[in-house]
């Protein structure tokens, strides 16, 4: 009894959440005639609270609890030197440049030899 009430819950806060974007969307398009910074306040605002109504949901908290962890990996990143980048920008234009050549070359030979072929 108490799982079906779970999922009714989350079932409630997913369309009050899906609801309130809704309406975030809907306000912004019918208040063409307001000023925008004061749609945009209204849409950050109801947008927002469509997000947090969204967190508190289940797969939700499961979302936060992966952004939290996936920052801490960010950390743990080493990330290239300059020096690195740079070497490995020049090796891919090198590359892109090669077979851009080889695919000229094989269109310039198939070209001619259709021509040929062809008369």
């Amino acid at each position: 009894m108490e799982i079906i009430t779970l999922r009714m819950q989350n079932y409630i806060r997913w369309s009050s959440a899906l609801a309130l974007i809704g309406l975030a969307v809907y306000g912004n398009s019918s208040f063409v005639e307001e000023p925008l910074l004061y749609r945009v306040i209204g849409v950050i605002i109801v947008a927002g609270l469509g997000l947090f109504v969204a967190a508190s949901t289940i797969e939700g908290k499961d979302s936060l609890k992966i952004i939290l962890e996936s920052r801490t990996e960010i950390r743990r990143v080493v990330w290239p030197t300059r020096i690195e980048t740079t070497q490995t920008t020049l090796i891919v234009l090198v590359a892109i440049t090669i077979a851009a050549l080889v695919l000229w070359g094989l269109d310039s030979l198939f070209g001619w030899a259709t021509s040929q072929i062809l008369g």
